[in-house]
């Protein structure tokens, strides 16, 4: 078998063969194939695609490169939930809580933020002395004692991904639906959950740009998990606008544990307890309506936010950050985003706040630089509101001064103010599940 044959059977449309997926993957893996000979393979199947089969072999070989973790240790069924990133999505930090209240188990492996999405794990490691490196046997007994923990992806889960991944990102091959959605799925099968939701973001601030392109990779993904046991569906969620109000790693904790007070922003309150229900319907916990019941209840009663600050003790993160949140620091330096006109904001460029929230010290700009976990933004005035000339719409915050002005330049040109109240976004825009989509 040589690759120079497969590359070419690719290159004129033709389906691979199982044989021909596993020796693709594993000869990478293994260093056997050139990075110029898998580049030109990625290329292919960008122009060509590949049929349901092709991609469900291609994502159980990527799976199985790596650690398949048994979770068999954990009792009950376990239920993990995936994002495909956005801006101010803290919403792993409240719904784990709110489903390990209601009797789920909650075994998450979560990412650190590169580019303009933040990530899971950097948002933790705000709070003080938070443990996001644990090894298997305790995280195992953390999560069977209340019933979930976050922490870092192993290293050597899915590596094939990981190898193929870094090449998509420098041969203009990322935006390929079949490449999206084995990358996405390999490392949610190696990670062991009985169930999978699916948080497709869409939008200026998402990957995946219109509702069509969403749904296509959402019912994609539905499909592989549920070829492999596992199962899934997915909601299709605004990126459009960022999510909540605070946009950095300290500051969308502060968010996210006030949301569990039942204190939070409306939108981030609303998505969070549609995915944390969707968790709760995966694991049967009842009907749809029962589930939202549940997750609400949770809030309600304060078992939710019970729930996070034992995580973070069992983690050896310093709960009195949890319980008094004016004890994580502040940035040094703040600038006012001041409205220049009289209107309603029209339109929110979610991706341009990212990055201006980047450009304050709170993400990533190379994958080894340092974050300033107070830096971040606090958004006063969103999509659709009113705003009078000299309104504050946003507040930027870092511990270097010289980094304000260009960040203010950047977060202005995300914001439109038009005279005319623009018509209303949805948070949920479709439900996907294996044998059908659910536009709402």
């Amino acid at each position: 078998m040589r690759i120079f044959d497969i590359i070419t059977k690719k290159k004129h449309g033709c389906a691979l063969t199982d044989a021909e997926i596993e020796y693709m993957v594993d000869g990478f893996v293994q260093n056997d194939i050139a990075d110029y000979q898998m580049a030109a393979m990625l290329m292919a199947i960008w122009f060509k695609g590949m049929n349901d089969h092709e991609l469900f072999v291609l994502t159980q070989a990527m799976a199985r490169s790596g650690d398949m973790i048994d979770l068999s240790a954990i009792t009950g069924k376990k239920v993990d939930k995936h994002s495909t990133g956005g801006v101010g999505d803290k919403t792993t930090l409240v719904i784990a809580p709110i489903v390990a209240a209601c009797g789920g188990k909650v075994a998450k492996m979560s990412g650190r933020g590169l580019g303009h999405t933040g990530g899971t794990i950097d948002k933790l490691e705000s709070i003080p002395k938070m443990r996001t490196s644990l090894q298997q046997a305790e995280f195992f007994s953390i999560v069977n004692k209340i019933g979930l923990a976050v922490i870092g992806q192993t290293g050597n889960l899915a590596p094939a991904d990981k190898k193929i991944y870094a090449l998509r990102d420098v041969t203009a091959t990322v935006d390929s639906i079949p490449l999206i959605a084995s990358s996405i799925m390999s490392k949610k099968l190696a990670a062991g959950s009985d169930c999978i939701l699916l948080d497709v973001k869409t939008g200026s601030g998402a990957f995946m740009k219109t509702l069509d392109e969403s749904i296509q990779l959402a019912q994609k993904m539905v499909a592989i998990g549920e070829q492999a046991g596992r199962k899934t569906l997915a909601l299709i969620t605004d990126m459009d606008i960022p999510l909540g109000a605070a946009v950095g790693n300290s500051l969308e904790v502060i968010e996210a544990i006030n949301t569990l007070q039942g204190n939070g922003p409306k939108d981030l309150t609303n998505i969070c307890l549609q995915l944390a229900a969707n968790m709760l319907y995966l694991l049967d916990k009842g009907s749809m309506p029962e589930c939202l019941a549940m997750a609400q209840k949770t809030i309600e009663d304060g078992s939710a936010f019970t729930k996070f600050a034992a995580m973070v003790e069992a983690q050896g993160g310093d709960t009195a950050f949890v319980y008094d949140t004016s004890k994580f620091a502040r940035a040094r330096y703040c600038k006012r985003i001041l409205a220049d006109a009289d209107g309603f904001i029209s339109k929110m460029n979610a991706e341009k706040c990212g990055i201006a929230s980047v450009m304050l010290g709170a993400g990533r700009e190379v994958k080894d630089a340092s974050i300033d976990f107070s830096a971040g933004i606090m958004i006063r005035k969103k999509y659709g509101e009113a705003v009078r000339k000299g309104d504050i719409l946003a507040e930027l915050f870092t511990s270097e001064e010289k980094r304000l002005e260009e960040a203010a330049l950047v977060y202005k040109t995300a914001i439109i103010i038009s005279k005319t109240k623009p018509v209303q976004i949805p948070l949920v825009f479709a439900r996907v599940e294996k044998d059908k989509v659910e536009k709402f």
